[in-house]
């Protein structure tokens, strides 16, 4: 089992797909002589990837769990622009080679750099990118922060069942404490550029439990046979905020741009 074993089906419905806004930045942080390679890592259900077809010629998207991997097939193969080439590898980010001469001119880590070895795969990183490529590492902030009073009300009914701290799959979270740029800038992409991109989101309490089943921290086999009792749970919770069945969200992508000196 992996740490998202039996989200897969939620996590391509229910998560947020990446915004144009945030496409347009990553499109602009690497280079735009022709032919363009992106290098996904972690990349799910291929989010970033879809996002950015037809910016890249050449795509290598890589994860460890063939379920996700499956799931971006799917959705990517149909769409990808004539020409364009995609190659989806199951493996994680420390084990990743790349083919004889494979070089990215944009690295992407979208929601999973805090499952990697950080600094390991930054160097890494240094033999797997072009001299003037980047590496962009970015994710919005998930619903454990509780940023709204909404968001807090069901985070404590998902504690009410699964206890106070935030699990991983049948483990917990393991938080880290240092911003990522200090992390990158510790690294070869030591250049590092912040950019911001607020997003605004309307959900449903269907939406708002089909993202929970795509999350580490509230997988459906988590709660065993109560998983109905939850679903009752947060339904009344979020009746508590609203009439209508929507909850406003207020949230942004934070798009760290590592670089290379240039001499």
């Amino acid at each position: 089992m992996t740490l998202f074993t039996g989200t897969v089906g939620f996590y391509r419905q229910y998560r947020p797909g990446i915004p144009e806004e945030v496409a347009v930045v990553l499109d602009q942080a690497a280079p735009q002589a022709r032919p363009r390679r992106l290098l996904d890592v972690g990349t799910g259900t291929g989010l970033v990837a879809e996002s950015l077809l037809g910016r890249f010629d050449d795509i290598i998207a890589i994860d460890n769990d063939a379920e996700m991997l499956a799931a971006a097939e799917s959705a990517l193969r149909p769409a990808l622009p004539s020409g364009s080439e995609l190659t989806l590898i199951e493996t994680t980010a420390e084990d990743f080679v790349p083919p004889a001469g494979w070089r990215a001119d944009l690295v992407t880590i979208c929601r999973a750099f805090h499952w990697l070895d950080q600094a390991a795969v930054l160097r890494l990183l240094d033999q797997q990118v072009t001299p003037h490529g980047a590496v962009a590492i970015f994710g919005d902030n998930s619903f454990w922060a509780a940023d709204s009073s909404w968001k807090r009300d069901v985070r404590a009914v998902v504690q009410e069942f699964l206890g106070e701290e935030r699990r991983a799959g049948a483990g917990t979270f393991n938080h880290h404490d240092r911003p990522y740029s200090e992390i990158m800038a510790e690294s070869p992409f030591c250049e590092v550029e912040e950019i911001r991109v607020p997003v605004h989101r309307t959900w449903t309490a269907d939406s708002v439990l089909g993202y929970l089943y795509s999350t580490t921290f509230a997988a459906p086999h988590l709660f065993g046979d109560r998983l109905g009792e939850f679903e009752t749970s947060v339904k009344a919770a979020l009746a508590e905020h609203s009439g209508d069945d929507t909850f406003p969200e207020d949230n942004e992508f934070l798009i760290r741009i590592g670089r290379r000196p240039q001499e």
